[in-house]
């Protein structure tokens, strides 16, 4: 997401763009478990559906991370892209997809070697995936995670 759309102030959308409705698999709140991430996601539809936000509450070893994310349409990419912030100071850009039952998130921009991989259940209320990112010494590193759906809006 670019740093904003002030330069299209005058010419705002008056509806979301339908790319935003392949983000409805993640609307409820969601158990996260891994080998790394223990706690809660809860993704809800900003009013006007512009913005899919998620409220995260997760816990590694040793870091509490309690964050926002809007999750928005990009005009200059033509991606899914959002911010986070956190209790960390972190302003982080990431781009999104989802894919019949596949999820994709990337630290960044799409194609990025730092990435998110998961897989939507039959029914929709699980998905099994894991992070990935170079390690820096040649290999990769990474964790994996499950989200369980337990409630929705």
């Amino acid at each position: 997401m670019a740093d904003g759309n002030n330069h299209r102030a005058a010419s705002l959308p008056d509806a979301p763009d339908p790319a935003l409705r392949r983000l409805e698999p993640l609307v409820g709140t969601w158990e996260i478990s891994g080998s790394l991430v223990q706690g809660r996601v809860r993704f809800e539809w900003m009013t006007g559906g512009f913005y899919l936000v998620q409220h995260v509450e997760l816990a590694r070893p040793g870091r509490e991370l309690i964050g926002v994310e809007y999750i928005g349409y990009d005009e200059d990419t033509g991606t899914l892209r959002s911010h986070f912030m956190d209790n960390h100071g972190a302003d982080f850009t990431y781009t999104w997809d989802v894919q019949g039952r596949e999820l994709y998130t990337w630290f960044g921009q799409k194609g990025s070697d730092n990435f998110f991989h998961g897989r939507f259940s039959q029914d929709g209320d699980r998905y099994d995936g894991a992070w990935q990112w170079p390690d820096g010494h040649g290999g990769t590193g990474g964790y994996s995670a499950t989200g369980i759906r337990v409630g929705v809006p």
